[in-house]
């Protein structure tokens, strides 16, 4: 299929994409205000900004860009689902309506297994990892550009595995909470380094590893080795950044819980 020719701010627009996110906005705001608890207005907040960082994921020029010209545009669209819309689904949900979500699932015994599982720190990495670095294998990830189908799994299967692995993080669940806070910088100190592995793999390689994009239209003067190396380096930085500010969040958190030093006895 020829690409469509590229126009700023054109693009094409994904009609499944908008319905299933409006209704999960509209899902989300049903069970907020149906718990009748009192929620920081920052949740939702975190949970619609999500919601609009998904829906210029897959829609509009980036999803042209991504899909038709340029490896690193697609590298953008990667970061979105696995550093901003993750992230930020997971921190906008509320402790009332996760529980309600989890509580029937943790009942079967199997399905609840699997997600106790799941959400543990390192089979969370490890499931972030192998969907991470699989896909951005050549063999995958040509499959995924030359199907839409299999794009699909693969943007499900790179959002699904970066919610786990925030979750150790971002859990607001009293089920499956997060970790305490020590454990947490500890955990933060690996979290980029599947996308790390991915960028350097990109960035390092000395020909055009995928093929959908060698023989691409050219935007931007912009050779496919080039577009390549661009795109290892918008993952990389990320890769680092992010991590080193959540853990910074975190640690101001932890500081803020600690219990202030009990004031010394006056000597008798």
């Amino acid at each position: 299929m020829s690409p469509p020719p590229f126009r700023w701010l054109g693009g094409e627009i994904h009609a499944e994409v908008v319905v299933g996110v409006l209704l999960l906005a509209a899902l989300y705001t049903y069970g907020v205000v149906t718990s009748r608890r009192r929620i920081p207005l920052s949740r939702p907040l975190a949970f619609f900004t999500g919601c609009a960082a998904l829906l210029l994921a897959l829609n509009g020029p980036l999803h042209d860009l991504s899909d038709y010209y340029l490896l690193s545009a697609h590298m953008v669209q990667h970061l979105l689902l696995t550093l901003v819309v993750a992230p930020l689904w997971l921190a906008g949900t509320p402790e009332p309506l996760l529980d309600a979500l989890l509580h029937p699932v943790l009942k079967v015994k199997t399905a609840g297994r699997l997600v106790r599982t799941l959400t543990r720190p390192l089979a969370a990495l490890a499931a972030y990892t192998v969907a991470l670095i699989g896909w951005h294998l050549p063999g995958p990830f040509n499959a995924a550009l030359e199907g839409h189908g299999w794009h699909v799994v693969e943007h499900v299967t790179l959002l699904a595995s970066a919610v786990l692995a925030w979750w150790p993080i971002l859990s607001a669940s009293r089920l499956l909470p997060a970790l305490p806070y020590a454990a947490q910088l500890l955990y933060l100190f690996v979290l980029g380094m599947p996308m790390t592995v991915v960028a350097a793999f990109v960035t390092g390689a000395d020909r055009p590893l995928y093929g959908w994009y060698a023989t691409a239209p050219r935007l931007f003067g912009l050779t496919p080795l080039a577009d390549q190396q661009l795109g290892g380096i918008i993952m990389w930085v990320p890769a680092g950044i992010v991590p080193l500010v959540a853990f910074t969040v975190v640690f101001f958190r932890w500081a803020a819980a600690e219990p202030d030093e009990p004031e010394a006895l006056s000597p008798q």
